[in-house]
């Protein structure tokens, strides 16, 4: 099959870019014509844009407007589908960068929309308010009185939303990560719906624990990411166990005040922070580790680190939203903890840091269910049987 990817971002980055580029790899490796479409824009300035074909893209003030209407995405997609003619387009991210207007040109092709982030029921992403509590609004004038965006871009988002309204039920399917975001898509009318979890690669298993016990963070210091919270917990782990280190992975803007009150609760001997690092210097840092904490605090579509870490043999905590009580099968690959409760996480690290059979027992069984269910072979497979599916449908129906 010839398959046309489309992602907001081609760098090698975050959870859904890795994904992105992940699937076109081993797409290639079953033997299909896959490539990936792309804005220019980078994430990171370390990490250069990986894509096939590539339109304008920006992170400024600008992006607001390029998101709603890139025209630049419109005529390089059109000369893309024109030239390589695919047999069937897979759209991830599309709201931050390439805009809806990809939509009308993807109309007359085989497709699928995989909703990796909230964008298409949320302009900001995250279905999250100001105040850090869960949104169950209709978007609307709402995000304007609750502060969620601007006059300025509200005006220019809510002109996106009703090009996305437009056209999106244009695609065959839609993807969703877990089966909750599954029945919020369906609520916001997008069907049909099917769930695909994401897959990470297969890689050694972690060497022996070994002292002192270590604790692990990655993802984007941002306030959504509960690091705040991971520190405060850390704070009253060491007060047990004061040989206790933890590695942050990571930047984002929180990352200042994050240092600041790691300073204010006297961490500075026992935090390290490692900055960006690449999916392989990670791994190699993170081999040491003896749990690997994700304190989200809304509801993560998925959390690739979680599989990651259960591929190394690293037991996980994580916060209870989204996708992670899907993933993480309460104290026998992890355990769950309320979001926002550090008293609750630093006691689950006690449990695992003050007993290291426990956290090797934890640590291999997670492996073993990253092996089974969230491998990166069955992540294409499962797309692969998605793409015949949408192809045997759409020919029976021409």
């Amino acid at each position: 099959m010839k398959i046309l990817l489309i992602n907001d971002y081609g760098t090698a980055t975050w959870g859904a870019e890795l994904q992105i580029l992940s699937l076109r790899e081993n797409l290639k490796k079953y033997g299909h014509d896959a490539r990936l479409f792309s804005s220019n824009a980078q994430l990171v300035k370390q990490s250069p844009v990986l894509s096939d074909y590539s339109c304008f893209g920006c992170n400024s003030r600008f992006q607001v407007f390029s998101q709603t209407i890139n025209l630049s995405c419109y005529w390089k997609l059109k000369k893309v589908l024109r030239d390589f003619k695919p047999d069937i387009i897979h759209v991830c991210m599309f709201l931050w960068q390439l805009s809806p207007l990809i939509l009308p040109l993807i109309k007359p092709f085989p497709s699928l929309y995989q909703v990796v982030v909230y964008k298409a029921i949320c302009p900001i992403g995250t279905k999250i308010l100001p105040n850090g509590h869960r949104c169950n609004y209709t978007p609307g004038k709402v995000c304007l009185t609750q502060n969620c965006l601007t006059p300025q871009s509200w005006t220019v988002l809510m002109l996106q939303r009703q090009l996305w309204k437009r056209w999106k039920h244009d695609f065959n399917l839609v993807v969703a990560l877990n089966h909750q975001m599954k029945m919020q898509l369906e609520q916001e009318s997008l069907s049909p719906v099917k769930v695909v979890y994401n897959g990470v690669e297969k890689r050694e298993i972690r060497p022996v624990l070994t002292n002192p016990p270590i604790v692990v963070f990655a993802g984007r210091l941002s306030s959504e990411k509960g690091v705040k919270i991971l520190l405060a917990a850390f704070s009253q782990l060491v007060a047990t166990l004061p040989t206790a280190q933890l590695l942050i992975a990571g930047q984002g803007d929180e990352e200042d005040r994050l240092h600041q009150l790691a300073q204010k609760l006297g961490l500075l001997e026992n935090v390290t922070w490692l900055g960006y690092l690449t999916r392989q210097d990670l791994e190699n840092k993170f081999n040491c580790a003896w749990v690997q904490v994700v304190p989200s605090l809304w509801d993560e579509p998925f959390g690739n680190v979680t599989i990651e870490a259960m591929m190394r043999g690293t037991a996980v905590i994580a916060s209870a939203v989204g996708a992670q009580p899907e993933i993480i099968d309460e104290g026998i690959t992890g355990f769950l903890v309320p979001p926002k409760d550090a008293s609750a996480l630093a006691k689950a690290l006690l449990l695992l840091l003050g007993n290291k059979a426990l956290a090797e027992q934890i640590g291999l069984a997670a492996r073993q269910k990253a092996l089974t269910d969230f491998s990166e072979d069955k992540y294409t497979t499962n797309f692969i049987k998605i793409y015949e599916d949408i192809l045997s449908d759409y020919n029976h129906h021409r």
